[in-house]
């Protein structure tokens, strides 16, 4: 096999990479990355130093391909299915590529920055930083919600990229800032999503890694109440 892929089920942003091997099925080898254990991240530091995942290794052509976009634009153009990710048209292509940039860094960076504090020792919380993100999540649903309202997929008719991006950058800011009351636009468009059978398939194999997310009590207690 050819591809491997070295990823953690319950990352989001290798979710986005998953969901488009899965979309074409892409025969890869999966490498979980366990970076609490001191062997396995001396081993993926060695594939990649800035030791983020997801990290695509193309063993035939001898390359390592780190960031999830890149990812994706050279699984189109080197392996290649029936879902085109990046559209022919220049244009098209352009638009994919900014809801793109607007799930992964307004939308999944924001959550990941609100979800880490969470995880920091007593103390040293980063109220400020947190305040921050969280509004720019909410202006960044806003635009998305307006974008949703009379399309099926992030640009339109035909799944791609964007899609990819979107489906657990949404499925994860639902958990620290509810869509359905607030965003329903961008509410039906994740329930899309998480029909859409590779996204499906990637949820199933997180479960049993959803237990490590750090929940938000608040946001816990607004959805019993919903």
């Amino acid at each position: 096999m050819s591809l491997e892929l070295h990823f953690h089920p319950l990352s989001s942003f290798c979710h986005k990479v998953l969901i488009a091997l899965y979309e074409n099925a892409t025969p890869f080898e999966p490498v979980i990355v366990d970076l609490a254990d001191a062997d396995a991240r001396a081993a993926f530091e060695a594939i990649w130093p800035i030791r983020r995942f997801p990290v695509l290794r193309d063993r035939s052509a001898g390359c390592t391909i780190p960031e999830t976009s890149i990812i994706i634009e050279y699984l189109d153009r080197h392996y290649p299915g029936p879902v085109r990710f990046i559209p022919k048209d220049d244009e098209q292509a352009l638009q994919t590529r900014h809801w793109d940039r607007i799930f992964d860094l307004y939308v999944n960076v924001s959550i990941q920055k609100i979800v880490t504090d969470r995880l920091r020792p007593e103390g040293e919380n980063d109220a400020y930083g947190v305040a921050q993100a969280r509004s720019l999540l909410v202006t960044a649903l806003s635009l998305i919600d307006a974008q949703m309202a009379e399309r099926t997929w992030a640009t339109g008719e035909e799944f791609g990229m964007a899609d990819c991006a979107a489906a657990p950058s949404l499925f994860y800011a639902d958990k620290v800032n509810p869509l359905g009351k607030t965003h329903p636009n961008a509410a039906r468009y994740l329930d899309r999503l998480m029909a859409r059978p590779s996204y499906a398939r990637v949820l199933a194999e997180a479960e049993p890694y959803f237990a490590l997310f750090p929940k938000d009590e608040k946001v816990v207690s607004e959805k019993t109440a919903g």
